[in-house]
């Protein structure tokens, strides 16, 4: 099942997407479940099942996209997670994932724009697969990881270098407001392959930048899932981004910027293509 969710004639709402448009969950499952966050903390997933072969309510050029799932709770993003993004960086080998954090502020949907902030001239890309959780969980083995998760999605690691630079810590460089795109979709297990393998690739204009598959991940998903949860409760409707490939345009000679008016696509087989447009901050 692939969830969006959207702005239709102004008010906010999710669906189930379907051939030729949207079933509309908000109208159709009642006002306990009138968001994709409240259905992934319900653990609804029963009840949208039966809609998948319904016709659609509307047509997807009735709405205006919104993050895959537009209130997150905390938003975990893991750095140097694939061994040429490491090596491109100069970074030693790690026992342990870096983690930083991003806030729902920073997030845009698909085909909206990525916003180049006005203190910046050092933007760039990292596509990433976001992994959703569906069920409540502390100090969750690698063994039971994958019964955690209720959704996958494209997501771009958009960076402002020169902040992230301006210490050790990622923080400022990862959360200027609209800097970061999720979707367009949140896309269920089933729809992955049984080995949950995936190739992610990211094009700026058009032109391949980073390709790779998840089986490169230093660390897997389910060994992320079992580290954050050592720390942290993990909550339904927390957010895994699980780390960029190599290819980042800081790395290339001469670096590579994103500029005004530049695409960027981050397309994960079996799971999506999330576009934006990027726009230089008035």
């Amino acid at each position: 099942m692939r969830i969006l969710s959207y702005l239709h004639q102004g008010r906010p709402s999710y669906g189930l997407r379907v051939d030729g448009g949207i079933v509309d969950l908000s109208r159709r499952l009642g006002p306990a479940l009138n968001s994709a966050r409240a259905l992934i903390e319900q653990n609804a997933w029963a009840r949208v099942a039966p809609l998948q072969h319904s016709a659609p309510d509307f047509g997807l050029d009735a709405v205006q996209l919104l993050p895959a799932l537009p209130d997150p709770g905390t938003i975990v993003c893991i750095g140097l997670n694939y061994e040429e993004h490491r090596l491109e960086t100069g970074r030693p080998k790690a026992e342990h994932p870096a983690i930083f954090l991003r806030i729902a502020e920073s997030l845009q949907a698909h085909d909206a724009p990525l916003v180049i902030p006005r203190e910046s001239e050092q933007f760039d890309f990292e596509g990433e697969l976001a992994v959703v959780i569906g069920r409540r969980g502390r100090r969750i083995t690698a063994e039971q990881a994958l019964s955690h998760v209720c959704a996958y999605a494209c997501f771009n690691d958009a960076t402002v270098r020169d902040w992230q630079n301006h210490t050790h810590q990622f923080t400022p460089g990862k959360n200027f407001p609209g800097t970061g795109a999720f979707g367009p979709d949140l896309v269920t297990p089933d729809e992955l392959p049984a080995d949950g393998i995936v190739t992610l690739e990211t094009r700026v204009n058009g032109q391949v930048m980073q390709h790779a598959s998840t089986a490169q991940l230093i660390f897997s998903i389910p060994r992320l899932i079992a580290y954050v949860s050592t720390f942290m409760t993990l909550q339904p409707g927390d957010v895994i981004v699980t780390g960029t490939p190599g290819g980042v345009g800081a790395k290339r000679k001469p670096p590579l910027w994103l500029r005004d008016g530049d695409v960027v696509e981050v397309e994960i087989s079996h799971v999506g293509l999330l576009r934006n447009r990027c726009v230089k901050e008035d």
